[in-house]
């Protein structure tokens, strides 16, 4: 028995935005990514509705509208660079630096972190998500992984 979009949307949006937002660094992109993707599942929902597990396939379809953002914007400015003030405590600098970190990682290898760490997905299932295999995607963690070592060791930030 398939639920009612309003339904599903008012259930999943909140996990979706937390999603989008790992991915997209800005949490205004991530509005209009999850906005995008739920706009196209209510389109469809007929179909998507009636499958097991329409929210996985709403996950990849945010995924999805992540990736080809850019193709629609001509630059994609990860983090605000304007802040004028930085945060008061310690943890909140470090989490910033980890944010400014990851955003300016390849899309495919940031998608790659989210999805193993914040998601907590094992490699087939996000080699399932960004539709490539699972070896790639452990190239991608492992790429990723190496970038933010090297970023660390030159800013001594983490």
């Amino acid at each position: 028995m398939t639920t009612s979009f309003e339904a599903f949307a008012a259930e999943h949006v909140t996990p979706l935005l937390r999603y989008a937002t790992a991915l997209t660094g800005d949490p205004h992109l991530a509005q209009d990514v999850v906005q995008e993707s739920l706009l196209r599942a209510q389109q469809r929902w007929d179909r998507i509705g009636g499958l097991t597990a329409p929210g996985a396939y709403l996950k990849r379809m945010v995924t999805n509208e992540f990736l080809s953002w850019r193709r629609r914007l001509r630059r994609f400015a990860p983090l605000a660079d304007d802040i004028t003030t930085p945060d008061p405590t310690t943890a909140y600098d470090n989490r910033d630096a980890v944010l400014r970190a990851v955003a300016v990682l390849p899309r495919k290898q940031r998608a790659a972190l989210v999805l193993r760490y914040l998601e907590g997905l094992d490699d087939p299932a996000i080699a399932d998500v960004l539709g490539c295999s699972p070896g790639t995607v452990r190239t991608h963690v492992s790429r990723a992984l190496a970038t933010l070592r090297v970023d660390a060791r030159v800013k001594g930030a983490l």
